[in-house]
């Protein structure tokens, strides 16, 4: 008679097998009954099927791996930009980055998403003061407004002087807040563009 603590049945080959044990790599089918008979940590065999042993990452059909540093926020963590047929098909870290070390947070490893996504906007969006809808603007136009506003406002809140008599060649009409993608170089243009302006609140985000 058999022990009630004995083990699960086993069988000489596969094809002795009930079929419901059948598997795809010389064991049972079952998952759980992979890793009872012969691999009880659940790391090799019992998490194994035929669908995963075909299985090839992303990153092994691209034609070209293109080095880039990720784009959102100042961190400057390297990243590996995987093309195929000229379409980003997968983004890893870059393990040469002295920064981030091969390792990127949850957004920099969702970035492809931003080239991606479906409801990426492609066009300029606006709504009118009073509005209810938004309606799509050329990009020339919508820089037209952008700098014909800047310039009203700047004509309006002109000062020239301060209460106390003082030079200081200045607007409070308008304020500039950079974000954490601006590189270096976008950072020195806006902070020189707006200092000519005469905008006295120019800050970042990221404070680089």
């Amino acid at each position: 008679m058999r022990s009630k603590r004995a083990g699960p049945a086993r069988f000489a080959d596969e094809e002795s097998q009930p079929t419901h044990m059948k598997g795809t790599t010389g064991g049972p089918r079952l998952p759980l009954l992979r890793q009872l008979v012969g691999d009880r940590h659940g790391l090799g065999a019992a998490a194994r099927s035929k669908r995963s042993a075909e299985l090839k990452p992303r990153t092994a059909i691209a034609d070209r791996v293109v080095d880039s540093i990720c784009p959102y926020c100042a961190v400057g963590c390297g990243q590996k930009v995987y093309v195929k047929d000229e379409k980003v098909t997968q983004i890893e870290g870059d393990e040469a980055s002295p920064i981030s070390r091969g390792h990127l947070c949850p957004k920099g490893s969702a970035s492809l998403q931003l080239v991606t996504s479906p409801s990426r906007e492609t066009k300029v969006k606006y709504r009118r003061s009073y509005g209810t809808e938004w309606e799509e603007l050329p990009l020339e136009r919508a820089m037209d407004m952008i700098a014909d506003r800047l310039i009203a406002v700047r004509g309006e809140t002109w000062q020239h002087e301060d209460e106390n008599g003082d030079v200081v060649n200045r607007t409070l009409g308008f304020a500039h807040l950079g974000g954490a993608t601006l590189d270096n170089e976008e950072n020195y243009l806006i902070k020189k563009f707006f200092s000519a302006m005469g905008a006295v609140q120019i800050e970042n985000q990221a404070r680089i």
